[in-house]
This record gives structure tokens, sequence and C-alpha cells, in this order.
């Protein structure tokens, strides 16, 4: 299983990258992508919507079942991966490539609470 050291994890399986201009990637992990097969939909949060950290705020849907993806802390949207509603496929060949939304943070110390990749592979029992 995938889990780059360079990102930030919530236990509910979204990935969190902090990019330079103070905004946060939000996607699901390569294990969840995994758990859930091939993905024939997804629906992203609206840009502009304000987030609360837990909040069901966009869909993915495979073969298999429809999951809710949360977002892991609260904050802004402030964009969204337009190409992935036409292409759920990208999010199975690369968990972390094909990114959801992301969001101007609340609090900005935020990101510093996730857990890191060693922290979310015993969760998934990778250790």
């Amino acid at each position: 299983m995938n889990v780059p050291a360079s990102l930030k994890y919530a236990d509910s399986h979204e990935w969190l990258r902090a990019e330079t201009d103070g905004t946060v990637t939000i996607g699901i992990t390569d294990h969840a992508q995994a758990a859930l097969g091939d993905l024939v939909y997804i629906e992203l949060p609206a840009v502009g919507r304000q987030l609360k950290a837990g909040e069901a705020c966009a869909i993915v849907e495979s073969v298999k079942a429809a999951s809710d993806v949360y977002a892991p802390i609260a904050g802004l949207v402030v964009a969204t991966n337009e190409a992935l509603p036409d292409a759920p496929e990208a999010l199975n060949a690369d968990a972390y490539a094909a990114w959801l939304f992301r969001i101007k943070p609340a609090d900005a110390g935020a990101l510093a609470a996730m857990l890191d990749a060693a922290a979310y592979e015993k969760l998934i029992g990778e250790d």
C-alpha cells in the first residue's frame, strides 16, 4: 500500500498536503480507493463552501459501494479537481495525483494534528 511520507492523513482515510500558498490539498488515500474498487462517480464540494472538520463534503462511488469523503480540517473550499468527475478512474490509477479539493484552513495549525505516514500505516495495519 502506498503511503507517502510527505503527506498527512485523517483516520477517515483522506490525505492532506500543505501548499506554498497556505491552502491544503485533500484527496482519498490509496487504501481507501483500493477498498472501494473501481470508481464510477465522484461528487465534489462547491467552491466557496465553508466546511467544518469531520463534515461529509464529497461522495465517491464504486461498482461496490458509495462512500462519503469528510473534511479532515475546517476551512473554505477554494478549488476542486474539475477533471475528476468526468474521469473517476484517475483516482484508482493514482490516488495521490488525483486530488479532490483544496481548502483555505480556518486554523493554520490544524494540519499538524493530523496523522503522519507511520501513524496512518499503523491505523490501516500496514506497519
